[in-house]
């Protein structure tokens, strides 16, 4: 009988002990970095229009990850920076292009990891069927990732005319 006393304090001994035991200091949450973000993201659009005005080629490559897909209306998705400079290049040949782009709603993942801007754009291009200056306007959504060093790069970014389609051709 004493040993099953001994036994039972014992218990109650130890599990007095644990539950005066302090927890472990909780791990820090990460700083809320999303006002800052958003405004990274504000002012890398900010260049971008600037980088489209000054035609800056390298600029505009640069704007995007390696592993991005732009997604410009009429076209194909260029997938990755090579077929995304010749995409760009290809824009810059024409002396009519003018492009410029603002976000109506910006916005950062609570990881702070992922980041889009959506909002709308206005381009003037050379219309190849009759060579005169033509002007779409639509909607665009980029999505953003953080790179290592901090900056913001573009991985995939989709615009879509306003534009009402051409009519069809009847055979």
């Amino acid at each position: 009988m004493k040993s099953l006393a001994l036994l039972c304090g014992a218990a109650a001994l130890a599990l007095a002990m644990t539950a005066c035991q302090q927890a472990p200091p909780a791990a820090t949450a990460p700083p809320d970095t999303h006002d800052a973000d958003v405004k990274a993201l504000t002012d890398v659009e900010t260049q971008a229009n600037s980088d489209w005005a000054a035609k800056n080629a390298d600029k505009l490559v640069a704007f995007y990850a390696d592993d991005a897909v732009l997604m410009p209306p009429g076209m194909e998705p260029l997938k990755g920076k090579d077929a995304i400079r010749g995409g760009i290049n290809g824009m810059l040949a024409d002396k009519a292009l003018s492009l410029t782009f603002k976000a109506s709603r910006v916005d950062v993942s609570k990881s702070g990891d992922l980041g889009y801007t959506q909002g709308d754009y206005q381009m003037t291009m050379t219309d190849p069927k009759t060579h005169k200056p033509a002007t779409d306007h639509g909607t665009y959504v980029t999505t953003y990732r953080k790179q290592a060093d901090g900056s913001w790069k573009a991985v995939a970014d989709i615009a879509t005319s306003g534009a009402p389609p051409a009519p069809q051709k009847h055979k």
